[in-house]
């Protein structure tokens, strides 16, 4: 039996957590009993059980027919319970729409997770707008303008082996182009994502130094066909003085918690 911090992991709840996972990180594809069971290896019997427990209590919903399982309504509540107590994330509010104002482009903010980024808060550009809310959804660190500057402020060390996963062809795949692109970034001072998490959109991302090392980042991501050298230029500009005013006023966010 695993430990965390010296207290043995309770079964019963780590199951819990790791189907709840699975459910979410399926998002509109429902999944069915079995493949459930198989995913988790557990019983079918004991998938049941726990299925019915949390349908109960509004974790996970299933259809008419009791067949097909998927993520339940109080996790978007918990979600969103989350967003709302955040003190840093309710700083960083205003200053995405002030930066978002400025340069007319989707902002993002993002905090590292493993290894991946969730991102936050997201004020989106009126002239591309997405058809999903990135809220609340993740994306790989190696490839997005947030997780690179975050990984940037970590120690080489720390970076996990490749090979790692491409979604676009413009994607690192090999630990050394990505620890390559990591010390460019910490000679800039900010990321730079030219369509590796997505084809046709550039990225800029700067880490947010209220942590050390930092868990918290904004971007601005621009469609290809807009960026100029000229806009590239005013986007870093605000971009910097967006992350200047965010770093001098989020740590007096009073009577916050220290988080782990």
């Amino acid at each position: 039996m695993s430990e965390t911090g010296g207290v043995r992991e309770v079964k019963s709840a780590a199951r819990t957590v790791e189907l709840l996972e699975l459910l979410a990180a399926r998002g509109d594809r429902p999944a069915r009993l079995q493949e459930l069971a198989d995913a988790l290896a557990v019983p079918r019997s004991s998938m049941y059980a726990l299925l019915q427990t949390l349908i109960s209590r509004g974790w996970v919903r299933t259809d008419v027919t009791g067949s097909l399982y998927g993520i339940g309504i109080h996790a978007l509540l918990t979600g969103t319970s989350y967003l709302d107590s955040d003190p840093r994330v309710r700083v960083v509010r205003p200053y995405l729409d002030e930066a978002s104002q400025a340069l007319g482009e989707t902002i993002h903010m993002g905090r590292l997770d493993g290894r991946d980024v969730a991102y936050l808060a997201t004020r989106e550009s009126h002239e591309y707008l997405r058809t999903i809310s990135r809220v609340g959804r993740r994306l790989p660190a190696h490839v997005g303008a947030l997780g690179k500057a975050l990984l940037a402020e970590w120690p080489d060390e720390r970076l996990p082996g490749g090979p790692y996963e491409a979604l676009t062809p413009n994607s690192h795949t090999t630990r050394e182009s990505l620890l390559a692109d990591l010390a460019e970034v910490r000679a800039r001072g900010y990321s730079i994502d030219r369509e590796e998490g997505v084809l046709g959109i550039v990225g800029f991302g700067f880490c947010l130094r209220y942590d050390s090392p930092a868990q918290d980042a904004i971007s601005c991501s621009v469609p290809v066909a807009r960026l100029t050298a000229e806009h590239e230029q005013q986007i870093i500009a605000v971009m910097r003085e967006i992350r200047g005013k965010i770093e001098a006023t989020a740590p007096g966010a009073s009577g916050a918690p220290s988080w782990r």
